[in-house]
């Protein structure tokens, strides 16, 4: 038996005969040059409605993951993205199609460039990209194999609304060559019930037809004569009342949202509040600042939903790498490691941040939520210092910093000596004490959530806020696995926010164990060798099987 190994995002172990996803469409030609500029160039606001309308229409299908492909059809509909693939064709001549692809090409490389939540968005845009290509030339668009019979997909990345596509009742489960457990096609297996395995090296080298096992627990798929017959994936369950242990010990399971349209559906799986409100998508593609009052119009929409629970609203968390207009060009080597988040806003636009400070404190002084705000890129206490004081200035009373550089995690105990709770980061923290981008799939075993280097991280942070009386949330995707979940309670966090769509599975699973099993299987896993070994000690002390 050959057992490929890569980083489980959903869990369920599958048996079943592997189909090929074609790879992505190829790069358009960039010629030659359309008779009619004018009538080219509209072509594109007509792909861009069709494709647009197509991701809609799914996601009418599938109520539970509609946020992500309302986010999709947004970005097809881009006005910034259209008007520059317009410009291209206009004042260069090139066809629509290769408008398209440079231009999507463009915001990729400022995505990426941004590093952290937003570079993982690549392959978001990818995916409406080759839509939008596949449009206007008349050929089919991504789109799943055709297959009839039950069967494991095999790709190199596919991309969400693909993942949304894929017939449930066929696919047992997807193995992913590259790809990362913050992706959004991770977020939509879990929410689809549907096993999978992402980052997982040879998966492209899989033969079409081979009978396979694969474990979106473990991360593995096997191949081999003695595999059983092929099997059905764990189905998601309803989330049942508030998050708490076996024991009685409240967790509060809270949401990771970035828009307005997202809140009716972290209201509807049962979030007891907002855990992680990112502001990025206000400020960018768009030519000028959101003023102060569209900012706290849109944090007060979102606030007023959760009436007597905490709302955490994040700070821009953006890169020097001019994500956005209005902001001056920095010329840095590695923006991931330079002005980013409060080290940007700090050193070169403090009006910017105090101009969201205000709107959120205009948000906070009108709802009946629990707003509180909390910094993005705090390395030292006297960041946190310096932020705790501005946000008081404008009457927000619960401040935090996030936890997501190693020497946050080593001072947790003096940061918390100036802020009223910190929330972790686990994925870029995993990025930046690995030395790891977060987005790469060649890298993806380091920034494993089950690293047990991380969790002794995350333990410093859980111990710091015990000794100081002060709450530990954790808010990056690792939170959204259930065993994992059960550790990072173990390890002191007080709170989880995750994906609204994974909330049942963790609450199922809380609801079934102690504190006491979740601080053994926590020590269990800081033990261990490696990922593998630390989620299957875990599991064992869990009582979840092998």
């Amino acid at each position: 038996m050959t057992i490929l190994h890569g980083i489980g995002v959903s869990p369920g172990a599958v048996c079943g005969r592997v189909v090929r996803l074609p790879d992505r469409a190829t790069e358009p030609p960039a010629g030659p040059p359309p008779d009619d500029r004018e009538a080219e160039a509209a072509r594109i606001a007509a792909a861009a409605a069709a494709v647009a309308a197509e991701l809609r229409a799914r996601a009418s299908c599938h109520p539970d993951v509609q946020p992500i492909l309302e986010a999709a059809a947004m970005m097809a509909e881009d006005p910034a993205l259209r008007q520059e693939a317009e410009r291209l064709v206009r004042e260069h001549g090139l066809p629509a199609a290769r408008a398209v692809w440079e231009t999507a090409n463009r915001y990729r490389e400022q995505l990426v460039a941004a590093g952290g939540y937003l570079a993982a968005r690549a392959i978001d845009l990818d995916d409406v990209r080759d839509r939008l290509v596949a449009a206007l030339l008349g050929s089919a668009g991504p789109d799943d194999s055709g297959a009839e019979q039950p069967y494991i997909l095999a790709a190199r990345d596919i991309g969400p609304a693909d993942t949304v596509a894929l017939r449930r009742d066929l696919v047992l489960g997807i193995v992913i060559e590259q790809g990362s457990p913050t992706s959004h096609t991770a977020i939509l297996a879990r929410a689809l019930g549907i096993p999978a395995v992402v980052a997982c090296s040879g998966a492209l080298d899989l033969p079409e037809g081979e009978l396979v096992a694969l474990d979106g627990d473990a991360g593995t798929v096997a191949t081999g004569p003695d595999l059983a017959a092929p099997s059905r994936p764990r189905r998601p369950r309803r989330l049942v009342g508030p998050g708490r242990t076996a024991d009685g010990v409240r967790i509060p399971l809270l949401a990771n949202l970035d828009t307005l349209e997202e809140v009716e559906h972290a209201v509807a799986a049962g979030a007891e509040g907002v855990g992680l409100l990112r502001t990025e998508l206000l400020f960018l593609h768009r030519g000028t600042e959101p003023g102060v009052a569209e900012q706290a119009a849109t944090y007060l929409a979102i606030a007023d939903r959760f009436p007597g629970r905490p709302v955490v609203i994040r700070t821009l968390d953006i890169g020097a790498d001019k994500q956005v207009p209005y902001l001056p060009e920095l010329e840095e080597p590695n923006p991931a490691l330079g002005l980013r988040g409060l080290r940007l806003a700090r050193e070169v636009r403090p009006e910017l941040l105090d101009r969201q400070l205000e709107a959120i404190g205009r948000a906070a002084a009108r709802t009946e939520a629990d707003l509180r705000v909390m910094a993005p890129m705090v390395a030292v206490p006297e960041e946190a210092a310096w932020f705790a004081a501005r946000a008081r200035a404008y009457g927000l009373r619960t401040v935090g910093v996030m936890v997501e550089v190693p020497a946050a995690a080593l001072a947790a105990g003096r940061l918390l000596r100036e802020v009223d709770f910190v929330s972790i980061g686990t994925n870029d923290l995993a990025q930046y004490a690995f030395a790891a981008e977060r987005t790469s799939g060649r890298l993806a075993r380091l920034n494993d959530p089950w690293q047990p280097a991380l969790l002794e991280l995350i333990r410093l942070v859980g111990e710091a806020g015990t000794a100081a009386g002060r709450p530990v949330g954790v808010c990056g995707e690792a939170a959204a696995d259930p065993a994992l979940a059960a550790v990072l309670v173990g390890l002191g966090a007080t709170s989880l926010s995750m994906a609204p769509t994974v909330l049942p599975e963790v609450g199922d699973l809380l609801a079934r164990v102690t504190l006491d099993q979740c601080r053994a299987a926590a020590e269990a896993a800081r033990a261990a060798a490696d990922p593998q070994e630390a989620r299957a000690r875990a599991s064992a002390v869990l009582g979840l099987g092998p």
